[in-house]
């Protein structure tokens, strides 16, 4: 019943916290090194890109219509949209103003969503937790019970035990005695022992 407390370390914590703004400042890094090696201005990459992030947001709004796609099916597309997107204008844009504008812009928007997947995480791990510690305290209710129980058939077989005994004790003095005749007593009309409990004192 008492299981060790265990302790998570912060890291644990903080990395899923961090994973939004991570994956957009890689996207943006590897946009800028893009940029660098020859994609500025390069209608061909920009129309790549541009494909690319459109046909990623049909794939999305395609699964987020169906009933066969998940949420997380649209959810990734939608991402992988907004990724492309930026890693092209990233590539193709001159200054870093707009590529860190839309920067901020897509890290605002994925945590945005992310905090919704956090809060349904979270809503189900505290209801799991609740269901878990309510049946363990059914079964610590139960394992109390049967205790009891078992204490309980424990001590009436040790008082059983004790009676015999004293019994046992009783007659073996009762033999003892001086002037003690078991001929006798059965002469004045008490009723004889069963031959499998007679016993020669």
């Amino acid at each position: 019943m008492n299981e060790p407390i265990t302790y998570r370390h912060w890291a644990l914590d903080l990395a899923p916290k961090a994973a939004p703004a991570v994956a957009t400042t890689t996207v943006l890094i590897l946009g800028r090194i893009w940029n660098a090696n020859g994609a500025e201005h390069s209608v061909g990459n920009a129309a790549l890109m541009v494909v690319l992030a459109a046909g990623a947001a049909a794939a999305g709004a395609f699964s987020s219509g169906n009933h066969v796609g998940g949420s997380v099916i649209a959810g990734t597309a939608f991402a992988a949209s907004g990724g492309l997107a930026l890693a092209g204008v990233a590539g193709y844009a001159d200054g870093l103003s707009l590529p860190i504008l839309l920067w901020a812009l897509a890290t605002t928007v994925a945590y945005g969503l992310a905090a919704r997947y956090w809060r349904t995480d979270r809503r189900e791990t505290v209801t799991f937790e609740r269901q878990t510690l309510g049946r363990r305290e059914d079964h610590a209710h139960v394992e109390r019970v049967e205790a009891l129980r078992a204490g309980a058939q424990i001590e009436v077989a040790r008082s059983g035990a004790a009676y015999a005994e004293q019994l046992a004790n009783a007659l073996i003095t009762r033999a003892a005695l001086p002037g003690f005749n078991q001929q006798a007593i059965t002469d004045a009309g008490l009723p004889e022992l069963p031959p499998a409990e007679r016993k020669d004192w």
